[in-house]
């Protein structure tokens, strides 16, 4: 497997990121991958390896590049009840500041780059996000419907942008949603939403988890979580990019 570090051009600049994919010479269909607001750190890599393990070539780009490099700001080794609040404190404003525009701006120079690179097939490319990243996927994927065949989101706020925005997929969908995040009046007018749009998907709450059930440096993990978010995204992207 390689891991790869790279530049992406960007309206305001260059964002830094990283490319997982096999080292087998071989060209792999693209995977987007958005971080959760903690940004790029060791679990982030070792998920992005894991996945390019299946077959992929998976770019995952430092979304608040504007603001430096990752990791944008210090963090623990493990983020903790203790450690989450002056963490959060010092993300908000980054998170805050990086509006639809520039979202949208920063989809379509990661998408151009991820399609570019001579370890990519051709063809359309799936997006997944965790956190923050799960609404920054549900964006990229709404805003070019034919570059993208394949959402994930996990423990995202994916609603955020009301049931317009939903409407708009055109993609296969998997939305795996925390227990602690979404009520189930709240994920039943999510899935009407997304029965409007017209889409094949699955939109679930994974029983007995919280807000960051994926990430294994939190004290929100939950390993059968995980493994649930495995199940449900390696068979979506195997249906929508096999033989692109």
């Amino acid at each position: 497997m390689t891991i790869k570090t790279l530049h992406i051009p960007t309206a305001d600049g260059r964002a830094d990121a990283f490319a997982a994919f096999p080292d087998d010479g071989e060209r792999h269909p693209g995977v987007l991958m958005y971080a959760d607001g903690f940004g790029i750190r060791p679990v982030l890599r070792e998920m992005a390896h894991e996945l390019a393990g299946h077959g992929y070539y998976v770019l995952v780009p430092n979304f608040f590049y504007r603001h430096g490099p990752a990791p944008v700001i210090e963090l623990p080794e493990y983020i903790g009840e203790e450690a989450r609040h002056a963490v959060f404190a010092q993300l908000m404003p980054l998170i805050e500041a990086h509006t639809v525009e520039r979202v949208l701006s920063d989809a379509d120079a990661y998408l151009r780059f991820l399609s570019a690179q001579p370890e990519v097939a051709a063809g359309p490319v799936g997006v997944t996000g965790y956190c923050i990243g799960g609404l920054l996927a549900t964006r990229t994927a709404a805003a070019h419907p034919g570059r993208v065949a394949a959402l994930a989101a996990f423990h995202g706020p994916v609603g955020a942008d009301g049931p317009e925005s939903l409407a708009r997929l055109t993609v296969e969908v998997h939305f795996g949603h925390a227990e602690g995040d979404l009520t189930p009046e709240a994920l039943s007018e999510l899935n009407q939403a997304l029965d409007a749009a017209g889409v094949r998907y699955t939109s679930e709450i994974y029983p007995s988890t919280v807000h960051g059930f994926t990430m294994s440096d939190t004290d929100a993990f939950d390993p059968g979580a995980l493994q649930l978010h495995w199940d449900r995204l390696l068979p979506l992207l195997k249906r929508t990019l096999a033989n692109r």
